[in-house]
């Protein structure tokens, strides 16, 4: 035990320094990026190479029934092959014992990858940036809210109690006082976070009533992207144990902001080390144009990975802090795609389209793999745009159907992300939005009962 204890990473290890580890978490995020998997007693994990789950929980919509997306062979529930990613290895802080999470990777019997398994996804992208001697580097911003418990899907969404004994207050974006006002959920954060390895680059208040955002410091992709997997939950843990809920839902309360998962962007010369957005001169470079291109012309095909749900359409409200459009512009918060300021270094480009709805892994992905295409398609992007970007009418699908609709005829999307990945998350999110239709609301009835 106490030499495979020893080639855990470095934060692993200083948690459990002189304590017995009891228990380990064999996880795997599936496509709404919650964790699957099995938790077993450590002494079972040492000896374990890996194990199985079936490969039908990739076909799982968010409530929990079923895409027909188990192929030809029908719907047999096949095992995977699940093996650990010792990296990921990192403390469960919030167990009542010593508890360590394993992120594991997914492959079939004969050893291949399963291509439609999220993290999976994620490293084909990226690897396709490696064939072309490139280094993807992003920096994701978490928009959260913390609630009040609502244990009655009925009630509406209310902002939780703050530490003043009063509900906290809306509109009052990078406040420090609101900050404190949720100061012992927030210390939670950074002591889980902290016995995680992860490090925080800042917290935040939001424009929202209990809305707090967590940026990360930038980094390799699938880092990142596990890093949010991790951070999704630790925070539901902080808030659970101060009385209230954290929601990474896109738009959770009406008439308030919604949460994005802001992602910047940037490129470096896997030989050279250098940004591919900055020349010698330090002059912006054709390729920083053209990964702007990709974004403003595959993103419209991607929208329903980054905006996975028919509540994250919602976000998408004029003059509300939620892009509405495809411009680009330099430090404009209007634009879907904003260039933030920089040194010819760290010159990159933001996404602010993604929803914190989003599966990390699949949001980042997405998100590159329009670059990607931009970059070796080319083209130059439409002109800056200068001023206030909500003025006129919105250039990106309006619902999750519409959406669907362009991403299963984005071929060359497919051709990124995965053809089979790309089939199997078309039919499980078409089935997801059907069982929605099936959905009477609130709305339709107080406003059609009577009056149609």
């Amino acid at each position: 035990m106490s030499d495979w204890i020893d080639t855990l990473p470095d934060s692993a290890r200083a948690y459990l320094d002189g304590k017995r580890l009891d228990e380990v978490e064999c996880i795997i995020p599936d496509l709404p990026g919650i964790a699957r998997g099995k938790a077993v007693p450590a002494t079972k994990f040492m000896r374990q190479e890996y194990f199985h789950l079936p490969d039908s929980i990739f076909y799982q919509t968010i409530t929990g029934e079923w895409g027909e997306a188990a192929g030809a062979e029908g719907f047999i529930e096949k095992d995977m092959i699940l093996r650990p990613d010792m990296s990921t290895a990192t403390a469960a802080p919030w167990t009542g014992d010593w508890t360590l999470q394993v992120i594991h990777d997914a492959y079939d019997r004969n050893g291949e990858v399963v291509e439609y398994s999220p993290r999976n996804v994620l490293k084909r992208v990226v690897e396709l940036y490696r064939k072309q001697g490139w280094e993807p580097v992003v920096a994701p911003e978490m928009e959260f809210f913390l609630v009040a418990r609502n244990l009655d899907p009925a009630h509406e969404i209310k902002p939780m109690m703050g530490r003043s004994g009063r509900p906290a207050a809306a509109r009052q974006a990078y406040s420090m006082t609101a900050v404190d006002e949720f100061g012992p959920v927030i210390d939670d954060i950074y002591d889980f976070a902290e016995a995680q390895g992860f490090e925080i680059d800042g917290i935040t208040q939001e424009g929202g009533a209990g809305q707090l955002e967590i940026n990360l410091i930038h980094g390799d992709p699938v880092r990142l992207a596990d890093e949010v997997f991790y951070f999704k939950r630790l925070i539901r843990e902080a808030a659970l144990r101060h009385d209230c809920y954290a929601t990474f839902m896109a738009k959770p309360i009406e008439d308030e902001p919604g949460s994005a998962m802001h992602m910047h962007h940037s490129v470096l010369d896997a030989k050279t080390g250098k940004n591919i957005f900055s020349g010698p001169e330090e002059e912006e470079t054709d390729e920083f144009f053209h990964f702007i291109a990709g974004l403003q012309n595959h993103m419209p095909d991607a929208l329903a990975v980054l905006a996975p749900y028919v509540n994250s359409y919602r976000r998408y409200v004029k003059d509300h802090a939620a892009p509405i459009n495809l411009e680009w512009g330099r430090d404009n918060r209007t634009t879907g795609i904003r260039v933030p300021l920089s040194g010819p270094s760290s010159r990159r480009v933001e996404n602010r389209l993604a929803g914190m709805d989003c599966n990390p892994y699949l949001g980042i992905a997405a998100s590159l793999a329009c670059g990607y295409l931009g970059l070796m398609e080319k083209k130059q992007p439409k002109p800056e745009f200068k001023g206030d970007a909500y003025v006129g009418e919105g250039d990106i699908p309006r619902v999750l159907g519409e959406a669907l609709d362009l991403f299963e005829e984005a071929t060359e999307m497919h051709k990124v992300l995965g053809p089979e990945f790309a089939r199997v998350y078309a039919i499980v999110k078409r089935a997801e939005y059907d069982e929605f239709l099936q959905v009477i609301s609130p709305w339709e009835r107080e406003h059609l009962l009577m009056n149609v």
